[in-house]
């Protein structure tokens, strides 16, 4: 069935799965699993213990998983986290698909988690496949209002080959960057995890795999959003205020 959406906006479900009465239950389900992450259980068994226990949802365990990280993970994030203000004239690589399909889904009215690590995620899968929506350019414009803001130069973002549209979507970046004269590169790759993960320079995400082993990393979609989309749905699951 060929994908006909036009918003990234919410799942229809999810009023009722994220609703304010279920934050209680969501974010004790994130500190238990966070807990055992800690302590080196096996993933799998320890979501579903947890997952269970609180009678969750497929979708509110994926929440809970996309929110939840051990101690030290934690601390690593938080020790290598730094500010966009720190990269004035200085580059960035950036996640391409993670940070592009957050500020859509922020402007979509879509939910965002706002995990341990204070990242937002929103609860959007490509599943292989990127298609434009309305929010697709009001994302691009908003976060590149944000890098120029900022001094950041370049700005290389990295799209999955392998997802279809990818080039369709770099056409579209490349053309809006030349618009407002903003300096971005964008590469087409078999899989920026890796690229990103050892990348010299800082980075732009809130992958967890990516988060755990680059040298830096700021906060990119969650600098935009607060600036630039006060009326976001936030589902806060972190623990903390």
């Amino acid at each position: 069935m060929p994908d006909t959406r036009k918003h990234r906006g919410p799942h229809p479900e999810d009023a009722a799965l994220f609703h304010p009465d279920r934050h209680p239950a969501l974010t004790e389900a994130v500190r238990d699993l966070s807990w055992l992450m800690s302590r080196n259980y096996a993933l799998p068994s320890a979501l579903k213990l947890v997952g269970d226990r609180r009678q969750l949802t497929d979708r509110q365990r994926t929440a809970v998983l996309r929110c939840a990280c051990s101690d030290a993970a934690l601390a690593r994030r938080t020790e290598r986290r730094t500010s966009l203000e720190t990269r004035r004239g200085k580059p960035l690589h950036l996640d391409g698909y993670n940070v592009l399909t957050t500020v859509e889904a922020a402007l979509g009215r879509g939910v965002l988690l706002r995990g341990r690590d204070g990242c937002y995620r929103d609860m959007a899968s490509l599943h292989g496949s990127y298609r434009k929506v309305e929010e697709t350019l009001p994302a691009l414009h908003a976060i590149g209002d944000v890098l120029d803001a900022a001094g950041v130069t370049p700005c290389r973002w990295y799209l999955d080959r392998p997802v279809s549209n990818s080039g369709r979507l770099k056409g579209i970046m490349n053309e809006t960057a030349r618009g407002r004269s903003w300096p971005w590169e964008v590469e087409l790759v078999h899989d920026p995890d890796p690229i990103l993960a050892d990348a010299e320079d800082i980075v732009a995400t809130a992958d967890s795999g990516i988060l755990d082993r680059c040298r830096g990393w700021v906060n990119l979609a969650r600098t935009v959003i607060d600036a630039r989309v006060p009326a976001t749905c936030i589902v806060n699951l972190s623990g903390t205020p």
